[in-house]
């Protein structure tokens, strides 16, 4: 990490890493209590240990504790969220009345959690790309590989999935998410306006809530390990 010399953890773990793997799930509601900035260090040292393709290392945590700052994001999506609402409402007002229902129930929670990252990403052209486009492939077939596979992406994925499985290792919890991103150019402009983050060619991937956990979490099941995997032998 730029301007900070790595030493020793103080933070031990908790539980073994399927025990981790296992417990975490996306955590909606907090108790009180700060997340210490050495612990929220601790979480993005294992989202900077992810893979990534070429080593591109394509991720920036932006760490967010200030309330005030914090409000100015959830308004932003508010009104991005309502502007698309009204347009919906002259086709099926009961969709636009659910959309706004979404945001409040998932999406907006993230005002009762201590901290809010924001997530950038950049662009990543893989593996093929430009050889394809020397080679004369069509732009249908040059975004395919860019975006419907996308390991730019995958890679930001990777180092989000280490930074949760870190937080939930030393006692804190997140909720990965991805429903604000219908707004990520209204929170990349209030970014870049406040002097916060202006890099060319980068955006929001996510955005993270942090913090101690509550009681009572419930995750939805998962597919059974035959569901998910194939076999060739």
């Amino acid at each position: 990490m730029k301007g900070r010399m790595w030493t020793a953890s103080p933070f031990q773990s908790h539980m073994e890493l399927m025990d981790v793997i296992r417990k975490r799930q996306s955590i909606r509601h907090y108790k009180e209590g700060d997340v210490p900035n050495d612990a929220i260090y601790e979480m993005i040292e294992a989202a900077r240990l992810a893979p990534s393709g070429k080593n591109l290392q394509n991720w920036h945590f932006i760490v967010i504790k200030n309330r005030g700052f914090m409000k100015r994001v959830a308004d932003a999506v508010f009104a991005r969220n309502e502007e698309i609402a009204l347009k919906m409402m002259a086709k099926d007002e009961g969709k636009a009345s659910r959309f706004r229902k979404f945001l409040r129930n998932f999406t907006l929670f993230f005002l009762d959690a201590p901290v809010l990252l924001v997530v950038m990403t950049e662009d990543y052209h893989p593996s093929g790309y430009w050889e394809l486009d020397l080679a004369g492939a069509d732009q249908t077939e040059l975004d395919a590989l860019k975006y419907f596979r996308n390991p730019g992406m995958q890679s930001l994925g990777a180092a989000i999935e280490h930074f949760e499985l870190r937080a939930f290792d030393i006692g804190y919890g997140c909720c990965w998410l991805t429903s604000a991103n219908y707004a990520a150019k209204e929170i990349e402009s209030l970014l870049r306006k406040e002097g916060i983050f202006d890099r060319e060619g980068w955006f929001m991937g996510a955005m993270l809530s942090l913090g101690i956990p509550a009681e009572g979490a419930k995750s939805p099941g998962r597919k059974t390990r035959d569901e998910i995997s194939t076999f060739i032998v």
